[in-house]
């Protein structure tokens, strides 16, 4: 799960170079080129958000109940923005469609600053915590609820979130990453002089907010107070730099998150300094990945609830209490077996469609262009 939400993060960069699309490209052209070199990877990033959200459900099904169940809007305008992106890629180049072309890069926008956003706010909450409670009596009838497991205590379902002044933080540090790694994709992507320059001057203006958003972050979860499980009682309690003392405790977590974070910055800044580098988007790409997964790894190893709840700290999910039947975590333990095979038609796929770089004549001679 940590590993797909790694992938997940990284593939945003379609999303965040969405927002861009009026911001980086100033002739009708040059945003057709932007549109086409996205349009060719969207459908991994969406992709790969379904993958996640449906192996959540099978392998930890108390926890989709209760954050899908539970924050409700959050997710329902999460995912409405993928479906606008969805469509938008489909619909906005077919001949005679009513809204017109500029409607449809509305909606596309509207996908890279939500979607991404959204999702850091969702993130941000395995640290800071939700309002919600679990009853597994309920579903016996024994419970004032009535058969229903997890209720959310806050009439606003999910948006409270967003009253979170470190769940802002990250949700701007993962919008500000996507763009980053937007601005890297284009630059190693795009044969268009004019775009190229014009990206790696965004790569400076996005990159800077993004590490100095994510530190803030960073330093604040690892200074702050954590949810630690008890082994022996599964009983949750705050400890202080509780997510700190896990990256002590796990060492190659540790040095991994450190190597992820090295990677993210040698692309960005040495993308900035050179004129001729123009491979930062796979430095930074594969930190991000890693960095990602170490952090949600942290997030729920070393007796920790990685879904806690700020209103009753025993209802927290932990791994032990949320996940599935052992047949189905077995099942889903095979399944992952495949995943080096997913990753080598993913890499095939992507090397497929990346033979050269993207230009204008290509667009022109091309028969499938949105």
């Amino acid at each position: 799960m940590s590993l797909l939400g790694g992938l997940l993060v990284f593939l945003l960069f379609v999303q965040g170079g969405q927002s861009m699309l009026h911001s980086l490209s100033r002739k009708e052209d040059e945003k057709r080129l932007l549109v086409n070199a996205l349009g060719r990877k969207w459908e991994y990033t969406f992709t790969t958000l379904v993958t996640f959200g449906g192996a959540f459900f099978a392998s930890f099904p108390l926890f989709y109940s209760t954050s899908f169940g539970g924050a409700y809007w959050a997710w329902m305008i999460l995912l409405f923005c993928f479906v606008l992106q969805a469509v938008s890629y489909e619909f906005q180049s077919k001949p005679g469609n009513i809204f017109g072309v500029r409607t449809y890069r509305m909606f596309l926008f509207i996908n890279g600053l939500l979607g991404t956003f959204l999702l850091g706010v969702m993130v941000a909450s395995f640290f800071t915590g939700s309002e919600f409670t679990v009853g597994k009596g309920n579903i016996a009838g024994l419970g004032t609820a009535g058969p229903v497991i997890s209720q959310w205590q806050n009439p606003l379902h999910g948006l409270e979130l967003l009253g979170n002044l470190r769940n802002l933080t990250l949700g701007f540090a993962v919008f500000f990453l996507a763009r980053t790694l937007a601005s890297l994709f284009f630059v190693n992507r795009l044969s268009h002089e004019v775009l190229e320059k014009r990206s790696r001057k965004f790569v400076l203006f996005n990159g800077l907010p993004f590490v100095v958003l994510f530190l803030i972050f960073l330093i604040w979860t690892l200074l702050a107070e954590g949810y630690a499980v008890d082994p022996a009682t599964n009983v949750v309690s705050l400890e202080k730099m509780k997510y700190l003392h896990n990256f002590v405790e796990m060492p190659l977590v540790m040095a991994l998150f450190l190597l992820g974070v090295a990677a993210v910055l040698y692309g960005i800044i040495h993308t900035v300094f050179s004129g001729s580098f123009k491979k930062g988007i796979w430095f930074s790409g594969a930190g991000t990945i890693v960095t990602v997964t170490m952090l949600l790894l942290v997030a729920g190893y070393n007796n920790t609830a990685f879904y806690p709840s700020s209103f009753d700290l025993q209802s927290s999910l932990t791994l032990q209490n949320s996940s599935s039947s052992e047949f189905t975590l077995s099942a889903m333990a095979v399944v992952s077996l495949f995943v080096p095979v997913v990753a080598a038609y993913i890499f095939y796929a992507w090397r497929a469609l990346e033979r050269r770089k993207l230009s204008l004549e290509d667009l022109n001679s091309d028969g499938h262009t949105y």
